[in-house]
């Protein structure tokens, strides 16, 4: 969604490089998943470069850039935050992952009967696949990947889900301005805040109590 073909490969490769930091700096295995996050969305970036120099159209690369951006990513996210969360976290975890995974398959069936296309629209490319209840599916991928990082009960997290749930009305605005799309600022912002999360000491558990 970035306004040029080399604007997304350099930033995609900007964000895929925090993700590479991001894994080697998790402390924990269980972290693992949701500091691997700016990698995929890096890929997505440089992905997206590919679909700017096909001017759009339905090729591998619109297909590739959809497999990530609808199916991957609402289940990816909670299930990612349900790894990392603390335990008294998860029961409540189990919902947005619910709806992840419903919203997911969803979405999988939908690409693999339509077809997908892409077309540049000013500044910005607009992605199309004929849905029926357009709503519904929006409200479950929030519900999933916002939902996830509020409930997780991380202040890392928090402010992550914060941030993207302010990002995602302002990239949405200016999308339908057909103007600079903020997207690949979104995603550097939230990448750094991950770098930040990933090297950061976890809470120990409690400890067992000791025999007398």
């Amino acid at each position: 969604m970035c306004w040029s073909a080399t604007a997304d490969l350099v930033a995609g490769g900007a964000v895929a490089a925090i993700g590479v930091a991001c894994v080697a700096r998790a402390r924990r295995a269980r972290d693992l998943p949701l500091a691997a996050l700016p990698l995929l969305l890096g890929a997505h970036q440089i992905i997206e470069s590919a679909v700017w120099h096909a001017d759009g159209g339905s090729g591998p690369a619109t297909v590739a850039w959809a497999v990530i951006a609808l199916p991957l990513l609402p289940l990816w996210v909670p299930l990612g935050v349900l790894c990392a969360a603390p335990a008294h976290a998860r029961r409540r975890l189990a919902v947005p992952l619910a709806f992840g995974a419903a919203t997911s398959a969803f979405l999988a069936y939908a690409l693999a009967t339509r077809t997908v296309t892409a077309q540049v629209r000013g500044h910005t490319l607009g992605y199309a696949l004929d849905l029926p209840h357009p709503p519904l599916l929006v409200a479950g991928y929030l519900l999933a990947t916002i939902g996830s990082l509020l409930l997780s009960g991380d202040r890392g997290l928090v402010l992550l889900g914060v941030l993207v749930a302010g990002g995602a009305v302002v990239c949405a605005a200016l999308w339908r301005l057909e103007f600079i799309s903020t997207w690949c600022a979104l995603a550097a912002v939230c990448s750094v805040v991950l770098l930040g999360w990933s090297g950061r000491p976890r809470a120990a558990g409690p400890r067992p109590a000791e025999g007398g």
